[in-house]
């Protein structure tokens, strides 16, 4: 490994847990803003949940602050260095000492680790103009999948204002695979049968299911994905992947007797993991398949 490659893993380490901490407290954001507008529409929701956060929606965005939920503490710059901090913290708050939890640190770790392992895995070399604008958008659009990720996988819901985000930066980049490639009517009809695969099956289960299988989060969130995979192969592998992952997950305590048959599952997370997989595994898995046959 060279100096200027070192140089970049290095970068991208740092922005990967500067993005992870943003991504993480726009997960707490999110949910206070959700809890606060839930409660206006005379939902039901957690009171004690409510009180903790509503502390997070008194200012607005541009005067927000990042604080400690218990004691309203507002952090200074030095409390909010990426995983730094949390360490030199023993995962406390600085002014109340309670704990703070591994929540925000592992979305910093593992948004760093996204970054890191997009640069290994990158498939074509980023070298163009073209090729770097692929990868920014992609690590941006990581940084959205690692807020919905967190979100459905804590509270059972995709946020449609990190979705609808991470839907236009698929638009965005469907429209340079299709500037970019020789054959635009092949590229186009390759993007629509994608489209169908990862969003369109989700909105006929949740059609005829009338919600209760899949949720119409994960149907705009297919959309997303299939819009930054444009590939129907890699939409049916990353659509096999994330119902394998969740049956590896789901069978093992539903054996035990740990899990009903009726127990909420968030799919989202298993969509994003079967994307991932697609994206860089997809098209040595499929080469492997057909070569087999």
């Amino acid at each position: 490994m060279n100096f200027e490659t070192l140089y970049i893993y290095l970068v991208l380490v740092i922005f990967g847990l500067m993005s992870g901490s943003f991504a993480g407290a726009s997960v707490w954001r999110l949910r206070a803003r959700q809890l606060k507008e839930d409660k206006a529409n005379g939902e039901e929701i957690d009171n004690a949940e409510y009180n903790e956060l509503k502390k997070l929606t008194k200012n607005s965005i541009k005067n927000d602050r990042s604080q400690c939920l218990h004691c309203s503490y507002q952090l200074k710059w030095y409390d909010l260095v990426p995983l730094l901090s949390w360490i030199s913290l023993g995962g406390k708050c600085r002014k109340c000492r309670k704990p703070i939890g591994f929540f925000e640190p592992i979305i910093e770790l593992c948004v760093a680790t996204f970054f890191v392992l997009s640069f290994t895995f990158w498939p074509q070399p980023i070298v163009s103009p073209l090729e770097i604008s692929y990868f920014v958008l992609w690590l941006v659009a990581g940084v959205a999948l690692a807020i919905s990720f967190a979100y459905d996988f804590k509270w059972f819901l995709l946020p449609d204002v990190v979705t609808f985000s991470f839907i236009g930066l698929g638009f965005i980049n469907a429209i340079l695979v299709l500037i970019n490639s020789s054959d635009f009517y092949g590229a186009l009809v390759n993007i629509i049968v994608a489209i169908a695969i990862l969003s369109g099956i989700y909105w006929f289960l949740h059609f005829i299911s009338k919600g209760r299988w899949i949720g119409f989060g994960d149907v705009k969130l297919g959309l997303g994905l299939a819009l930054f995979l444009a590939d129907w192969k890699l939409a049916f592998l990353a659509l096999f992947m994330a119902n394998l992952i969740g049956c590896l997950i789901v069978l093992p305590p539903l054996f035990m007797g740990k899990l009903k048959r009726d127990s909420h599952v968030p799919f989202g997370p298993l969509l994003i993991l079967g994307f991932i997989l697609a994206k860089f595994a997809g098209s040595y898995l499929i080469s492997l398949y057909i070569g087999s046959l």
